[in-house]
C-alpha cells in the first residue's frame, strides 16, 4: 500500500520500527552528525546532484542515483520517508529527495512533514549512532511524466494552457539575482517568458515556528491568483528543482493532479543562450 506523501513524526514513529522502512537524512553530514532520526542514513547528494534535462544529463543522474541508492542499501522496494531541517530553511531538499525517488521509481516515498524540527518539537528521540546497510541492486523504473526538459519547456512556451510557475525568491523573478548561491552565478538572470510567479514560501504557513504547507482551501486561492485551477497543466520551476518540488507536492496536495517539476530548471536554462529569456522589471 502507498503511504502518504506528508507523514507527522507519530506517523513516522509507528512505522520507523519495521524493517522495510528507510528513513533519509537530507542534511549535511556535519548536522546529521550532531543528531538525527534513529536507523536513518544520510545522503545529501539529493540536495546538491545538479542535472541536466538532456539524454545525456538524464542518464548521469539516473546512474549516479541508482549507484549512491543501492550502496546505501536501498533497492526502490522500501517505504522510504525522507527529511531536512525544516522545509523552509533547506530550500524544499527533502521534496526534492521524494521528486527525485519518485522519478527514479520508487511508489512508497513520504516526507516528515516540518522537518527534523518537527521531530524534536514532538519530543522524538534522537541519536548519534550511524547504521550499515548491505549493498542491493536499485532498480530504476522511470516515470518521466512528472519531469519537464528543457525541450518539452520550450515547447511549452507557445501553449498558453499549460502553466509555467516561477516559484524562485523575490530577487530571482525580477531579474536581480541569477540564483540562491550569489548573483551571478548563473550567465543570466531573468525568467522563462510567459511565466508566472508564486514565490515558495506561500505554499507554508506564515510565521509558523515549524514550517508546514497551508490548507488546501488557501493553497488554491494563491493558484487561482494566477491562474491555476485544479485541472491545469502546471510546469514548475525554480533554480535547481528544489523550490519547484517543495511546490508539486503542495499543488498535489490541494488537488491539482497535473504538476510536473523542470528539474533543470534556471540553472540549465540560463546557461543557453539559445534559450529565450524575459527580463523586465514591471511585474
Amino acid at each position: 500500500m502507498e503511504v502518504k506523501p506528508l507523514l507527522t513524526p507519530i506517523q513516522l514513529a509507528e512505522i520507523i520500527l519495521q524493517k522495510s522502512t528507510v528513513v533519509i537524512d537530507t542534511r549535511t553530514l556535519q548536522e546529521y552528525a550532531v543528531s538525527h532520526i534513529p536507523g536513518a542514513i544520510n545522503i545529501h547528494e539529493i540536495f546538491t546532484y545538479l542535472a541536466s534535462s538532456t539524454p545525456f544529463g538524464l542518464s548521469n543522474l539516473q546512474s549516479n542515483f541508482a549507484d549512491l541508492l543501492g550502496a546505501a542499501g536501498i533497492s526502490g522496494t522500501e517505504q522510504i520517508v525522507i527529511y531536512e531541517d525544516a522545509m523552509n530553511s533547506g530550500y524544499g531538499q527533502s521534496c526534492r529527495g521524494y521528486f527525485l525517488l519518485k522519478y527514479l521509481g520508487c511508489s512508497n516515498v513520504s516526507i516528515l512533514h516540518g522537518g527534523y524540527k518537527a521531530w524534536l518539537a514532538a519530543q522524538m528521540p534522537t541519536t548519534v549512532e550511524t547504521i550499515d546497510r548491505n549493498r542491493k541492486i536499485f532498480l530504476l523504473n522511470i516515470d518521466s511524466s512528472i519531469l519537464v526538459t528543457t525541450e518539452q519547456m520550450l515547447q511549452a512556451l507557445d501553449r498558453p494552457e499549460i502553466v509555467k510557475l516561477d516559484v524562485r525568491d523575490y530577487d530571482e523573478w525580477i531579474g536581480i539575482s541569477s540564483s540562491p548561491y550569489g548573483v551571478d552565478f548563473c550567465p543570466r538572470k531573468g525568467r522563462i517568458p510567459g511565466a508566472v510567479w508564486i514565490e515558495w514560501y506561500r505554499m507554508m504557513i506564515p510565521n509558523s515556528e515549524i514550517p508546514m504547507f497551508r490548507p488546501v482551501e488557501e493553497i488554491l486561492e494563491i493558484c487561482q491568483s494566477v491562474g491555476i485551477m485544479p485541472e491545469s497543466t502546471v510546469y514548475v520551476y525554480c533554480f535547481k528543482g528544489s523550490r519547484a518540488a517543495n511546490t508539486l507536492i503542495a499543488l498535489k496536495e490541494a488537488g491539482i493532479k497535473d504538476v510536473r517539476n523542470y528539474f533543470g530548471s534556471w540553472n540549465e536554462w540560463s546557461r543557453d543562450f539559445s534559450l529565450p529569456v524575459e527580463t523586465r522589471l514591471s511585474d
